[in-house]
């Protein structure tokens, strides 16, 4: 099955010393090279549901299968080598390391994943560069641009061209011009890549450039089957 293939069963999540579970997903499914947006209440859950879809946040019961893999079974160390090989991340805040150059931190996963050669990542991290419209990669993170540096951050999560490419509020800490311009880059990117994206946003311009949109409420996943003018919704099946 291909990697970039979603599959949830029984999924769920509370917090330690909560009896009710922040989220409850029975089935789910997600084709490979498909866009999902997930927008939601602040503090339904939605940065916690990506970072278990990531295996960053174990969850509570529940299978979360990307192809084959049921990442939820996975020992420390074989789910670290999963993430490092089959998962992109973009994150709000960019993570950049200031003091290293745009090319340096592109190339950071490669500090932590040594299966590819480091010339060849070199210039693939340069050629993203390039395609995300970073001119000068030996430029200083610090000295970025907050819009550059979510360019370099698109790059960095592409760099080992990942089936599975997750995204946190990509846009919410930038100006309304380089919202749209991150929005398509993203968006380009991973269909060149033919990549699963799966973004949690509350930009309603970069959730309409989905092929599926959902609402985290209640626990559950409630599907955007239309969307009107006015950005009022008609709801679907929720997927309890």
């Amino acid at each position: 099955m291909t990697h970039g293939h979603l599959r949830l069963t029984d999924l769920s999540f509370r917090f330690a010393g909560q009896t009710q579970a922040l989220f409850s997903i029975q089935n789910f499914e997600l084709a490979p090279g498909q866009t999902l947006g997930i927008r939601g209440a602040s503090g339904a859950g939605k940065t916690t549901l990506l970072h278990c879809l990531g295996g960053i946040e174990p969850v509570t019961a529940g299978q979360i299968c990307w192809g084959d893999t049921d990442i939820s079974q996975l020992p420390a160390g074989e789910l670290t080598r999963w993430r490092q090989q089959r998962l992109g991340l973009v994150f709000q805040d960019f993570h950049l390391v200031e003091g290293l150059s745009a090319l340096d931190n592109v190339l950071l996963p490669a500090s932590f994943a040594t299966w590819k050669a480091p010339a060849d990542l070199r210039v693939r991290a340069r050629r993203l560069l390039d395609r995300v419209g970073i001119r000068e990669p030996a430029r200083r993170a610090e000295l970025l641009s907050r819009g550059e540096r979510q360019r370099v951050a698109v790059a960095r999560a592409l760099l080992f061209e990942p089936p599975v490419v997750l995204a946190d509020e990509p846009t919410a800490s930038l100006d309304p011009e380089n919202r749209a311009i991150i929005s398509e880059l993203l968006c380009e990117l991973v269909r060149e890549h033919a990549a699963t994206l799966i973004v949690v946003s509350h930009e309603t311009s970069l959730l309409a450039r989905m092929d599926q949109q959902m609402e985290l409420r209640g626990g559950a996943l409630q599907e955007i089957v239309a969307t009107h003018p006015d950005n009022s919704t008609i709801e679907g099946k929720p997927h309890v």
